[in-house]
């Protein structure tokens, strides 16, 4: 295949298993969902298993909950037909009241709800009833859809004709239930003046919602004429004690529990789980603990609910060691928990990170047949994220129609954060359209991680989107994500983007601080927007942040670039009027100017601040002195040097200055006499010199100066940098003059070598044509190490070796070597291996490397391309 631009794939990372126990999968054929094995002891080893089997194995588990009953068809209906009337009307359905009320319970959402209740009203011979009334409006009391329910209850004050039922009850009830007591009561008023009155259920209700808005005296009142006019129930008691718990009367609450024991008038589970509700509440845990076992050992009411109210209690209370505890020990006797219960304490586990506990709970629910609820479902969501399987929790996030998964803001933001951690941005994207579609934006977590990758990823259009979703929803970005976002565009080369940013967040002053300024600056400025990056640099100072040397660089270079030098003098103007004459950023005004090779201009600036009477220091004349080397007037540094002599003796740093500016503009030979000016002197020059001077020698050719250089920078003193060394190896591997200049020096003799010029002589003898001899490529890299510390660009040199000489299993090997060491291959140490297959005609091994390469996020060079087309075209 010819390759005419890369096309990268992206990579899918293996996930390993974090399970602690081992999940028996039968064959995929079996229809039966494959059983859990016990728990195996803690030495038994995590097992990578397949997600997909994994997935399967909860998606039966999650289905097995569903169970296809007409209820599940008329769900189905509701929340897939958009309009279901026509559907459910096929379906021939005898309505009454518990069949209405069951459907109601099966619902999920509101929507459906109310598309069902609406259209059963509606069916000739079936009325809608108290009971049905009070479903629907719990329903949307649960959605806190409030002004929903309240702006019903109007329109169905003004049609009292159209319903049969008991009008004043329910719209009592229905007030009641929405929080409106004021309303209901004066309703209720209104009844009995009318010579009405409420029936039995709708007094309770009418109570409950008392207690609930704390009319605790208006309930006092109410309960004494439900006593009178015979229309207690079992309820009666309840919200009596209810009342009793919310006013935290609980030595009440308690005599009143105990009165009704002995009187025989019988107590309900559900009156024990409130007391021991209201006195952990109430932080009485010691009382609660011991009205639980008190009662427990009595026997006298079912006491499920109380134990789950006293685990839940216990877990609020950060009591997580003492709920399970006491799960485990009611369980020997045959309590099974609720589910909440169960939900609690896997979702208390999950934020405590104890995955293998969460993981023993969901055998203990499967082993016990609890059918997982919608709660359920996300927490295992959630523990699959949290355990590393992000492959699991997207397939069962793919099946969510299947099995009816609904997800809550938790999952969504737990789903989105462990694919981000996985490089799957596009998925995590996916994932949060279907969390806004369905109403959740992402929590300040999920939010940051989700916008660090796509800054990170320059997914810059997506990410537009997702601060557009968060603005929609009066959601500000914090500064944190600004500044990430900013920085990506400018990198992009939309710094106009980004500096509209704080305008489009209204929070100019909060966002733009130190890093944006970086930011913008730097992207104005790579876009040659000179104007822009200076009017920024001013606004930074205007703003209280001091911007550095690096940042008056690029503004100088870029005004340079684009022929406005006299923006820079300008700019020197405007900082000795802006405050106390500062010769730093008149200093830094000079180095831009070298850097941008405009040496007359760092004059120029050098000239006003001395009219200005600011002295130039030491600093300032170095950076002088730079600016002419850079630019190459050698004339200009050697008289602006002569210069510095007069005034003061040479100092080590001028000489490494000159040496260094000298040999990267390629004058090796002017370079050479500043150093033997330098060694007769007896000072000694820096590391970075010698290293420059190593590297200019060996571009000249100039081996035998070479190694003068080596046997006197051992003189030195100094540690051998790996700079030197990568060097020596390079051009040792290139040919062997670099050899044979050392052996003719009289290097060559090893015993009369001291250690480091020993390494030295071992390094350039062993690699100078010692590449091609096959006993010393086993252990290639490990010969470098002796030496000098090794990095990358080491490595990808020994690669370059071992690939010319068309030794590419041993370049496949040492690749190998490298990662296991940790070190992290670059876009050339592919390019290397890639473009040896190539050489030698490897066109398949070549194409595999290069799909890898794709998949790290490398590209190959040009060269490698077109020998690549190259072969593949000749066959």
């Amino acid at each position: 295949m010819l390759i005419t631009r890369p096309t990268a794939t992206a990579a899918r990372v293996r996930l390993r298993v974090f399970l602690s126990k081992t999940i028996l999968i039968t064959s995929p054929f079996s229809t039966l969902p494959p059983p859990f094995l016990p728990p195996p002891p803690p030495s038994s080893r995590i097992l990578d298993l397949d997600p997909k089997l994994v997935a399967s194995f909860f998606k039966e588990w999650f289905k097995s909950s569903k169970t296809h009953t007409i209820f599940h068809i008329i769900s189905k209906i509701l929340s897939s037909h958009p309009q279901p009337e026509s559907a459910l009307s096929q379906l021939g359905l005898r309505l009454s009241e518990e069949f209405v009320l069951k459907v109601l319970s099966h619902q999920n959402d509101v929507l459906p709800s109310l598309k069902f209740f609406d259209w059963a009203g509606r069916q000739p011979g079936y009325h809608h009833t108290r009971a049905t009334y009070h479903s629907i409006f719990k329903i949307l009391s649960r959605a806190k859809l409030m002004t929903v329910m309240v702006d019903w209850l109007e329109a169905f004050s003004i049609q009292r004709n159209a319903y049969p039922v008991r009008f004043h009850d329910i719209l009592v009830l229905g007030y009641a239930v929405a929080g409106k007591s004021d309303v209901a009561l004066q309703l209720f008023g209104k009844m009995r003046f009318q010579g009405l009155d409420l029936d039995s259920f709708t007094y309770h209700v009418l109570l409950n919602s008392l207690v609930e808005e704390r009319c605790f005296d208006i309930v006092d009142v109410i309960l004494k004429q439900v006593a009178m006019r015979g229309l207690s129930n079992a309820m009666t008691p309840c919200i009596r004690m209810k009342s009793l718990c919310k006013q935290s009367r609980l030595d009440e609450a308690e005599a009143f529990i105990r009165e009704l024991d002995l009187g025989g008038e019988g107590i309900s589970g559900h009156m024990v789980s409130m007391l021991v509700d209201a006195l952990c509440k109430d932080e009485k845990f010691e009382e609660a603990k011991r009205f639980v076992e008190e009662f427990g050992k009595l026997g006298k009411v079912p006491m499920s609910r109380t134990y789950s109210i006293w685990i839940s209690d216990l877990i609020e209370a950060g009591k997580i060691d003492g709920a399970m505890d006491f799960l485990q020990i009611k369980k020997a006797e045959g309590y099974v928990p609720a589910i909440f219960c169960y939900n609690k304490l896997i979702c208390s586990l999950l934020r405590g990170n104890r995955l293998d506990e969460v993981y023993d709970l969901l055998m203990e629910m499967r082993e016990e047949k609890i059918l997982p609820d919608r709660l359920t479902m996300n927490a295992v969501l959630c523990f699959f994220c949290k355990a590393g399987m992000v492959e699991v929790a997207l397939q069962l996030y793919n099946l969510r129609y299947e099995i009816k998964l609904s997800l809550n803001r938790l999952a969504y933001n737990h789903l989105i954060n462990a694919l981000c951690g996985d490089g799957s941005i596009d998925e995590a994207c996916r994932v949060l359209d279907d969390s806004l579609k369905q109403g959740y934006f992402p929590g300040k977590r999920a939010f940051y991680i989700l916008a660090d990758a796509l800054c990170r990823e320059g997914k810059l259009d997506k990410m537009s989107k997702l601060v557009d979703a968060a603005l929609q929803r009066s959601i500000t970005p914090s500064s944190a994500i600004c500044a990430k976002y900013m920085s990506a565009l400018c990198k992009a080369g939309r710094a106009d983007e980004a500096y509209s940013i704080p305008v489009k967040l209204n929070k100019t002053n909060h966002v733009l601080h130190r890093p944006a300024y970086f930011h913008l600056i730097r992207g104005f400025s790579e876009l040659r927007r000179g104007d822009m990056a200076l009017r920024l640099l001013l606004e930074m100072q205007d703003s209280g942040h001091s911007p550095t040397r690096n940042l008056y660089r690029a503004v100088v270079c870029c005004l340079c670039e684009t022929g406005n030098m006299e923006q820079v003098l300008n700019l020197l103007d405007l900082q000795l009027l802006r405050q106390e004459p500062d010769r730093r950023i008149c200093n830094y005004l000079i180095d831009g100017a070298g850097h941008a090779g405009k040496p007359d201009l760092g004059k120029e600036v050098l000239e006003r601040m001395t009219a200005r009477g600011i002295k130039p220091n030491i600093d300032t004349k170095y950076l002088m002195l730079k600016s002419y080397l850079r630019s190459k007037r050698f004339a200009d540094a050697l008289n602006f040097y002569n210069d510095m002599c007069k005034e003061n003796e040479p100092s080590t740093r001028l000489y490494n200055i000159m040496i260094v500016g000298l040999c990267i503009a390629k004058k090796t030979d002017l370079a050479l006499d500043f150093w033997r000016e330098v060694r007769e002197k007896e000072l000694i020059p820096s590391l970075h010199c010698y290293e420059e001077l190593i590297h200019s020698l060996c571009l000249a050719g100039d081996f035998d100066m070479v190694v003068k250089i080596l046997n006197d920078f051992e003189k030195s003193g100094r540690r051998i940098s790996s700079f030197i060394c990568n060097v020596l190896l390079l051009y040792t591997l290139k040919s062997r003059q670099l050899n044979r200049a050392w052996i003719q020096s009289g290097n060559g003799d090893v015993k009369a070598l001291d250690s480091l010029n020993l390494k030295l002589s071992q390094l350039i003898s062993a690699f100078s044509g010692g590449i091609r001899v096959k006993q010393n490529l086993d252990n290639l890299e490990e010969v470098v190490e002796q030496w000098f510390p090794a990095d990358i660009y080491t490595y990808n040199m020994l690669l370059k070796g071992l690939t010319m000489e068309g030794r590419m299993d041993c370049a496949c090997d040492l690749f190998n070597r490298i990662c296991n060491q940790g070190h992290k291959p670059n876009r050339f140490t592919y390019d290397i291996i890639i473009h040896g297959f190539c050489k030698w005609r490897r066109t398949k091994d070549a194409e595999r490397w290069m799909e890898e390469m794709y998949q790290k996020g490398f590209y190959p060079t040009w060269c490698t391309i077109s020998l690549f087309n190259n072969i593949a075209s000749n066959g």
